[in-house]
């Protein structure tokens, strides 16, 4: 979907898009305690229900800590659920609730909303935020992830930030 209007909004600055990046921070660590919490709860229910033996561990952490393949699915786990959080709100309507309180917008030079396909290579190429430290040295206000993946970060009105229920057009 494309919204002409949202294409004329100026770019967001490095200092703005640090500014929502902190409140996403907070965001991303309750969902990964939620989505830890959820895992471990899994995985202590696998493990009482003895489709996972305990291996001679007293307790269910210590095994989960111990065994680098449960381990692994577990931290993978959580990796995926917090990607996902900024995949589906850049994808849905472009925005964070960070971003929304920045009057940020991620989407295409014209408008349009980014793809989950593109809003996850957003995802990867954003580097866990260092990409951001090239606006520092680009004059176009792009980031590292607005170049690799043909999108940009804009600062929207307050009118149209408020609209409810655009929903990325």
């Amino acid at each position: 979907m494309s919204n002409i209007e949202h294409a004329n909004f100026p770019r967001a600055g490095f200092f703005r898009r640090l500014g929502a990046i902190v409140y996403d921070l907070l965001l991303a660590v309750a969902v990964y305690m939620v989505a830890g919490a959820l895992g471990f709860g899994i995985f202590t229910a696998l493990t009482s229900s003895g489709l996972i033996a305990m291996e001679g561990f007293e307790h269910v952490s210590d095994l989960l800590n111990a065994t680098p393949v449960y381990k692994g699915v577990y931290q993978l786990w959580i990796a995926f659920c917090v990607g996902l959080f900024y995949v589906l709100f850049w994808s849905y309507g472009g925005q964070t609730l960070g971003m929304r309180a920045w009057r940020l917008k991620i989407q295409h030079p014209n408008g349009q909303s980014l793809s989950m396909i593109t809003a996850t290579a957003r995802l990867v190429w954003s580097l866990l935020g260092i990409g951001n430290l090239w606006i520092l040295i680009n004059g176009d206000k792009l980031a590292l992830q607005d170049m690799m993946t043909r999108s940009e970060v804009v600062v929207l009105s307050k009118e149209a930030n408020q609209m409810r229920n655009w929903h990325g057009v």
